[in-house]
């Protein structure tokens, strides 16, 4: 049977078609998305708003009334992880490539070239009277003003902490939101010392003016939009709406915020708003059941759990307390406690219910999937050394070296230690100290998952969920035209790391399967999580 998830031209993110074998029924566990997240956000001069997308190195504009969604600059095209946009006044298009490191311009013709590189954790970024200033969100971080005929930069501003979206003011001053000391100072674009206009706030990560020439602000750990009088600091709560606020625009008089995880809220006033575009997800990558059927969904800088019968709830993101770090592989490890692998390189246990974290390990190099023995005992995957390793005691054992980007982990009955190697396209078994090869043939297997004698993979690029039977080693296709990985034909740049924030944000298709064998699939390039059920069940 036919599942249609295609998307129309006003969705944004992609359209898929999934066909089901026989016996078998995919459902939508959470709503696809609509963007890769959304970051910076600008009004362009046809009063749409530009949405910029880290994961999906994607640029939008969203039509504020009809919610209408074009790709303006889509994946694989030039601009790699942009995290905030301007325009000139000629219609071009400038966004700081936060894991690039570098300024990225884009023509009103479509054609791509570097402003600038050397600009660790580039974020912020505005256009004022013809001037490009830029800056990067990092400890220490500058902020310039750029040649745009490649001459050196001007420093305007150096060692600031973790400068965020700046914008000039009626007073022709850079006003700058302060992640690192959650301040918003102003400085002269001539230089000199800057002056504070605000202090204890919910860390600042934008700045815009209202047309009162106040400023409104973003406070990505608290979820409030502030209104603040740049003379006296005096602050007004316009709304709350939730952990992970990234952005704003004015469009007119009507004011949008853009959240993190994807979600795009205009603010009516008085604590009211609208969603334009609904809350979805960046990625999503590991998922893992507990035993009271509760579905926890790594999702890079969030993580959430999800009851059956009950929406997603966050469980942590970057700038909540006791969070492990950028999430990717997960497994349940008993009452309410995860296990969980980090973009960082660290192995940690999460419990999001006390908010508390403890690393087990670190110092890994692209850590993906992971799993525990029938003792409890991690296994994971480190794709960058290409190695399985076993986390008992203090210092974790090597089980296995030389693989090919190492993947999903899954255990069986009997103790065997299953890893998907996606760039050799096969799945490997290691009994003891041998290895064998359980399933070859395929293109890219990411996750795995074992219940009884089957073996469940998703593969990426074939845009398969496939069964193997363990013991004579009979395979089914259970799904195909699966929304996950990346579309065909599109070359796409692994992302980088973001300062302390963050090592590489390379994704992984993640897999679970319950107890009555229903098939848990991280669809990753649609953004949401699906179900594939036998329909006995």
């Amino acid at each position: 049977m036919a599942d249609s998830t295609g998307m129309n031209d006003s969705a944004g993110r992609y359209q898929s078609s999934i066909v089901t074998a026989d016996g078998w029924t995919v459902e939508h566990i959470t709503s696809a998305s609509r963007l890769h997240g959304a970051n910076g956000i600008r009004t362009g001069a046809d009063g749409r708003l530009y949405v910029a997308q880290v994961a999906g190195s994607q640029v939008s504009a969203i039509d504020v009334d009809s919610g209408a969604i074009e790709t303006i600059s889509p994946m694989g095209s030039g601009i790699v992880a942009p995290d905030d946009v301007a325009f000139d006044d000629h219609g071009n298009l400038f966004a700081t490539e936060l894991t690039k490191g570098r300024i990225g311009m884009r023509d009103a013709r479509g054609q791509y070239r570097v402003v600038q590189d050397n600009m660790p954790c580039a974020n912020p970024i505005t256009i004022y009277q013809g001037r490009l200033i830029a800056g990067e969100c990092r400890p220490g971080g500058r902020i310039m003003e750029l040649d745009l005929n490649g001459g050196p930069p001007r420093i305007i501003l150096d060692n600031v902490p973790m400068p965020n979206a700046f914008e000039v003011g009626p007073d022709g001053k850079l006003y700058i939101p302060l992640m690192g000391t959650n301040e918003i100072w102003r400085v002269d674009l001539e230089g000199g010392a800057p002056e504070v206009v605000a202090t204890e706030l919910g860390v600042p990560d934008a700045v815009k003016f209202d047309k009162d020439g106040y400023i409104v602000s973003t406070q990505v750990a608290t979820g409030q939009v502030l209104r603040i009088n740049p003379n006296t600091g005096e602050k007004t709560v316009l709304a709350s709406v939730a952990p992970g606020l990234d952005n704003l625009s004015f469009v007119g008089d009507r004011l949008f915020v853009s959240s993190i995880s994807g979600q795009i809220t205009e603010i009516l006033g008085q604590d009211q708003t609208r969603p334009l575009i609904s809350d979805g997800l960046q990625w999503p990558m590991g998922l893992a059941l507990a035993d009271d059927g509760t579905l926890f969904i790594a999702d890079g800088g969030y993580t959430y759990t999800k009851t059956p019968g009950a929406e997603k709830q966050c469980a942590g993101m970057l700038f909540s307390p006791g969070f492990p770090g950028f999430t990717r592989g997960v497994v349940s490890s008993g009452q309410g406690s995860w296990i969980v692998t980090t973009a960082n390189g660290d192995v940690a246990r999460f419990q999001p219910g006390s908010q508390h974290s403890e690393v087990l390990a670190s110092g890994f190099d692209r850590l993906m999937g992971v799993a525990l023995t029938s003792q409890g005992v991690p296994v994971f995957a480190e794709l960058g050394r290409g190695r399985l390793l076993l986390l008992d005691g203090d210092a974790p054992t090597v089980l296995a070296e030389e693989l090919a980007d190492p993947a999903g982990v899954a255990v069986d009955a009997e103790g065997g230690v299953y890893v998907a190697e996606a760039a050799a396209g096969r799945v490997s078994v290691l009994r003891g100290s041998r290895r064998d090869t359980a399933v070859d043939g395929l293109a890219k297997p990411q996750g795995i998952a074992i219940r009884g004698e089957t073996l469940y993979i998703v593969d990426s690029e074939l845009k398969e969920l496939i069964a193997v039977n363990l013991a004579d080693g009979q395979r089914q296709t259970l799904a195909s035209g699966l929304p996950v990985g990346t579309p065909s034909g599109v070359e796409v740049e692994p992302l980088g790391g973001v300062g302390e924030l963050a090592g590489p944000m390379i994704s992984f298709t993640g897999l679970a399967v319950d107890g009555g064998g229903a098939l848990y699939i991280a669809a990753d390039a649609e953004g949401s999580v699906l179900c594939l059920r036998p329909d006995s069940q």
